[in-house]
């Protein structure tokens, strides 16, 4: 299987910058949507209420969905995150972005991040869902 990223990241010349996401993401290939993976381990334990620790096990999650298809997270072209908590992202942006590195590398899709009233699993104080592009054969 190719496992090299077919995709290209798009950015209108005239905009400011994109600083840990993309604008707009072009793919073709076999697409994988991840369901939301909050901060809990493959035995649906968590492991810590900490919430930069949950966004690095969520993403953690991901990578291990993606495998499953062959995949890594140089195929990821769409994140969607849930926090209950955008002061608690903000205040910590710079320990987010270090744990998301350690996780994904320098890849950086097009995201979206929405501040919601509660997730499902009371202990959960983010949920990310992801699509990715896994190029065919």
């Amino acid at each position: 299987m190719n496992t090299a990223p077919a995709h290209q990241i798009l950015h209108p010349a005239n905009w400011k910058p994109a600083v840990g996401y993309a604008n707009g993401v072009i793919a073709s290939g076999r697409t994988l949507y991840v369901g939301g993976q909050i901060g809990w381990n493959g035995d649906q334990s968590f492991e810590s209420d900490d919430f930069v620790d949950q966004i690095h096990q969520a993403l953690t999650n991901i990578v291990e969905v993606l495998q499953e298809a062959g995949a890594g997270p140089e195929h990821l072209v769409r994140l969607t995150w849930y926090v209950v908590d955008k002061r608690e992202y903000l205040a910590r942006l710079k320990e987010v972005g270090a744990a998301y590195r350690e996780v994904l590398g320098k890849h950086f899709p097009a995201m979206t991040m929405v501040q919601v009233a509660d997730l499902i699993e009371d202990r959960a104080k983010v949920e990310i869902e992801a699509t990715a592009v896994v190029p065919g054969e």
